[in-house]
């Protein structure tokens, strides 16, 4: 039985099937795969626009049917435990899709149900979200051949949260070379920068951390940011706001980068804070492209757990 909590689940070969079959699944071709006869509850302790409409869309047309579960109207809010919730719904669903604010409640979830438990974002990681940026990226650069991965560079600059932590970990294990640039202090997770740098011993790529969001989009590719404030974190606004001032992305940061820099954020976004409305809405900008892939990358993590 398998999950998709953390990237570190999957390895090089499964991130490469699952982008090459959502490739697939988006030029709508026949891929013998589909979940006719599923059920999948949906969990969502946080707000969502593109995790759970992706997911419902992708089951749907996958031929299952999308339970979504009001986290605020189920009984773990009266005390059940996370076992017994998971042990129960495990008798009538075939996977569930969860977004809490606490990654340990996943794995407890996962250790518990016995069946395909997929996190759609915690406050440690974001693995969904970065599979489709591989999936994009991959369209964007015309790669036909994982190795191909090799020549490019993403910087990501802002906040060490869930999506940075997920993207350090996938590039690492792809040979996608990667730097970070963020405030001392909000540098990514430890153990998740530990791991990615034994993974990328394997695949070769190499990983920069710094403070300086110049050095970090020298030569890059990819330019990625996301909002400086998460989920769970809204009391923090204001000292953000202060702390990561000089960590915006507008054109000035992004003449450091390649001509043909790719902008992404997962989004939602804050024009104006992590980063300028002409860089967003600029010819090299990709986010909605990212965010249709949502759904395509859906399809292949639903039929890689559960096809």
């Amino acid at each position: 039985m398998k999950n998709l909590i953390s990237i570190f689940d999957l390895n090089y070969k499964d991130i490469w099937s699952i982008v090459s079959l959502a490739v697939r699944l988006k030029k709508g071709e026949n891929v013998g795969k589909n979940l006719n006869g599923k059920s999948l509850g949906l969990i969502f302790e946080k707000p969502s626009t593109r995790t759970s409409v992706s997911f419902s869309v992708a089951i749907h047309q996958l031929g299952a049917f999308p339970l979504m579960l009001d986290a605020q109207n189920m009984q773990r809010k009266r005390g059940e435990t996370i076992e017994d919730t998971a042990q129960t719904l495990s008798r009538y669903l075939d996977g569930v899709v969860i977004r809490a604010f606490r990654h340990e409640d996943v794995l407890e979830f996962a250790a518990s149900s016995g069946i395909p438990t997929i996190s759609g974002l915690t406050d440690l990681e974001h693995p969904c979200q970065i599979l489709g940026d591989i999936l994009t990226i991959v369209e964007k650069k015309n790669i036909s051949a994982p190795a191909g991965l090799g020549r490019v560079k993403v910087a990501f600059i802002g906040d060490g949260n869930n999506v940075a932590n997920s993207l350090l970990a996938a590039c690492a294990l792809m040979g996608i070379n990667f730097s970070l640039a963020a405030p001392k202090g909000y540098e990514p997770n430890d153990e998740i920068l530990k791991k990615s740098k034994q993974a990328a011993k394997q695949s070769g790529s190499q990983i920069v951390i710094t403070s300086d969001p110049r050095k970090a989009v020298v030569d890059a590719d990819v330019i990625y940011t996301d909002v400086w404030t998460s989920m769970g974190e809204e009391s923090q606004y204001q000292k953000r706001l202060k702390v990561f001032k000089n960590y915006q992305v507008n054109s000035k940061l992004v003449e450091g980068a390649k001509k043909d820099c790719l902008i992404m954020h997962c989004l939602p976004a804050h024009r104006g804070e992590e980063i300028t409305a002409d860089v967003i809405d600029g010819e090299h900008s990709v986010i909605f492209d990212q965010a249709e892939n949502r759904l395509h990358i859906q399809k292949a993590i639903l039929l890689h757990l559960l096809g």
